[in-house]
């Protein structure tokens, strides 16, 4: 892929490929591995996937538990239908594969099979947003939108493998159905050993000086964190939320966030409607508050092939996009 410099750029990943995450200490596989010893607790978690074991990093618990592995094939929509019937006779159901392949082929299960039944299944929705750089057939970059709109269900957006871990813990005793965005491969870790998933609470992950406060979820939590320590060398203390639990979102914790800052920006690896932004956005004007906020995400719209780091780019969504809004109000 050229650049605009005319030089060959980071290629769009293979599938299943593992990518290296430079100038990061990352974490390989933290899903998987964390769920095959979950399951030596817990002999009721089996996993399922649909044909994406390799690409999900269910891999590990496949290689743990045999017997309580199964791979439906090419069928989604068979995924949520055999992961809610395991339910049924006391089972907790891991499913995973592209969080794409989810919402638009087996969105009605998910809604009436799971949720509406308060089905015990957990779906570890894999390559969210520009993640996948397959292009718009790939990328789910309207999923949470989507998924807002099922009563009784739990969605979570974790920032890193630290994160992550915690959370398929933790799925494991929400009642009823989940989604996460699930993160694969050599997962970055941003969050220090002191941090402490809680499902339905917002984290305060830097204190700032209260002019410019980070909304974000997801790994753009981690961007925010980086762009908040670039800028500071040039006198801008930046404070960052980190809302992992987007349903049941924490309206307090944002509130009592954004009444500490005179403007916010708001991010996420998602379109800017229906997402976060909107919740943020939708939580203020209820509040009464009115005050200057940024959106940092995706227009709406399909998005190309490409590399992570060439599609964050093109559209506007990596580091520097973070420190322009700091520094240019813009």
């Amino acid at each position: 892929m050229l650049e605009q410099d005319g030089s060959i750029g980071n290629r769009t990943r293979g599938m299943g490929e593992i990518v290296e995450v430079e100038g990061k200490t990352t974490e390989l596989a933290p899903f998987g591995i964390t769920l095959a010893a979950l399951a030596r607790e817990r002999p009721e978690i089996v996993g399922l996937t649909a044909d994406m074991g390799r690409y999900s990093d269910i891999l590990p618990f496949r290689d743990a538990h045999p017997d309580r592995f199964f791979n439906v094939g090419m069928a989604e929509q068979s995924l949520i239908m055999i992961a809610a019937g395991l339910s049924k006779v006391g089972k907790i159901a891991y499913c995973t594969t592209y969080s794409v392949f989810i919402t638009r082929r087996a969105y009605d299960f998910v809604a009436i099979a799971c949720a509406h039944s308060k089905a015990n299944v957990k779906i570890f929705a894999g390559m969210p947003g520009l993640v996948n750089g397959y292009g718009a057939t790939h990328q789910a970059t309207e999923d949470l939108n989507m998924m807002r709109g099922i009563a009784d269900l739990t969605i979570i957006d974790p920032c890193d493998a630290t994160e992550l871990k915690q959370v398929v813990r933790a799925v494991a005793d929400i009642p009823g159905t989940v989604y996460v965005r699930n993160l694969r491969g050599k997962v970055p870790v941003e969050l220090g050993p002191d941090y402490r998933f809680e499902v339905g609470k917002a984290k305060q992950l830097r204190a700032g000086s209260g002019k410019i406060g980070i909304v974000a979820t997801g790994y753009m939590s981690a961007r925010a964190l980086d762009a908040a320590k670039a800028v500071e060398a040039k006198g801008h203390d930046v404070g960052v939320l980190h809302v992992s639990t987007i349903k049941p979102f924490d309206a307090a914790g944002v509130l009592d966030f954004a009444r500490r800052h005179e403007r916010l920006i708001v991010a996420e690896n998602h379109k800017t409607t229906g997402g976060l932004a909107s919740l943020v956005v939708e939580t203020l004007y209820e509040a009464g508050i009115q005050m200057p906020l940024i959106k940092i995400g995706l227009d709406d719209g399909f998005f190309e092939c490409g590399s992570q780091d060439y599609l964050e780019r093109k559209y506007q969504v990596d580091q520097p996009r973070f420190e322009r809004a700091i520094l240019e109000d813009r």
